[in-house]
């Protein structure tokens, strides 16, 4: 692996980097005054080429640091094996199989030689998304989780359903896809009226709804957590009470829906679903603002108590870092 391959060159370097404090100092390589190449009479020492990988290389010594710190906290585990392999099976079906293509892309998009650097980054990536997630994770406050659970978990609940889908082709007009829109709404329109005029909810859907997973069972849905639909058809759904249907259409991607709601368990407790609040939020958080990853990242190195002892290369770092949190944030 190129990382691999890189330790061996730069473990010196690293080893003094992280255990020793200095101020203005820089670090002291072992014979470094000592040709490591002779090019037609011209001498590069071995402290020249640390200078210069100083200068060029920040990355590669700050995967050396994460390799040190997240292969000892996080053990390689099952899951990661199948995160891994799922990413390298989609990059393969995506560009197809060809090994030559393969090695293209890797080296073009990855700034990888083969799979198994490829392997090796994605690792890395893998465990530096679980020392963020548990970075935010141990940092959220109690009135953070509480305001989560109070806004967005529900009971499970149990409603019927007749959709009422747009009917129009792929390569339709803005006025034959308008036309459509109208047809589909005051369809189901009409069946509200329906409704309202004594007729049951389960003949209508099985008369009239479009969705031929369920409109023969009356469009019942069974139990479900109002988050695995689309929001537009979970707000509608926890807004009504038991056997109260919606007075309008209620409109998502998949056309127009009349909802029945049939049934409502009880809210689980709030410790029962803590950790996938925590986990929901640590997501939530790195979607929404994309420094707190690289802040948190930087956070975590700080907990492990790194010292430098080349001011420069810790400059060189600090720079790096404030100008990824930079540049995250636009």
């Amino acid at each position: 692996m190129k990382n691999k391959k890189l330790f061996l060159v730069l473990s010196a370097l690293a080893v003094t980097s992280l255990t020793v404090t200095g101020c203005g100092k820089k670090v002291e390589l072992k014979d470094g005054a000592e040709v490591a190449v002779s090019v037609k009479g011209a001498k590069i020492t071995a402290t020249e080429y640390y200078e210069e990988i100083k200068k060029n290389n920040i990355t590669t010594l700050i995967d050396m640091i994460d390799h040190e710190l997240l292969d000892e906290s996080y053990k390689t585990d099952e899951d990661e094996n199948e995160a891994v392999e799922a990413q390298i099976n989609q990059i393969k079906n995506y560009y197809g199989s060809d090994e030559e293509t393969y090695k293209s892309i890797l080296l073009q998009y990855f700034g990888v030689n083969d799979e198994d650097e490829f392997e090796d980054m994605l690792r890395l990536e893998y465990k530096r998304n679980q020392a963020v997630k548990d970075y935010i994770s141990d940092n959220l406050t109690d009135k953070e989780i509480e305001k989560y659970y109070d806004e967005n978990i529900y009971a499970e609940v149990k409603a019927s359903h007749i959709l009422i889908s747009v009917d129009v082709a792929d390569d339709a007009t803005d006025e034959e896809k308008e036309e459509a829109e109208k047809e589909a709404l005051k369809k189901a329109k009409t069946i509200i009226q329906k409704l309202k005029d004594g007729e049951k909810f389960a003949d209508l859907a099985k008369k009239y709804s479009t969705d031929e997973s369920n409109n023969e069972k009356g469009g019942d849905l069974g139990y479900f957590d109002p988050n695995s639909m689309v929001d537009e058809f979970k707000d509608a759904v926890v807004a009504l009470k038991n056997d109260e249907y919606t007075k309008e259409p209620v409109k998502t991607k998949f056309g127009y829906h009349i909802i029945l709601k049939t049934g409502e368990k009880e809210k689980k407790a709030l410790e029962d679903v803590k950790d996938e609040i925590i986990e929901d939020l640590a997501e939530q958080k790195i979607s929404e603002d994309n420094s707190f990853y690289y802040e948190s990242l930087v956070k975590f190195r700080e907990s492990k108590k790194i010292k430098w002892n080349d001011s420069e290369l810790e400059k060189s770092y600090n720079d790096y870092m404030d100008n990824l949190i930079e540049q995250s944030k636009k």
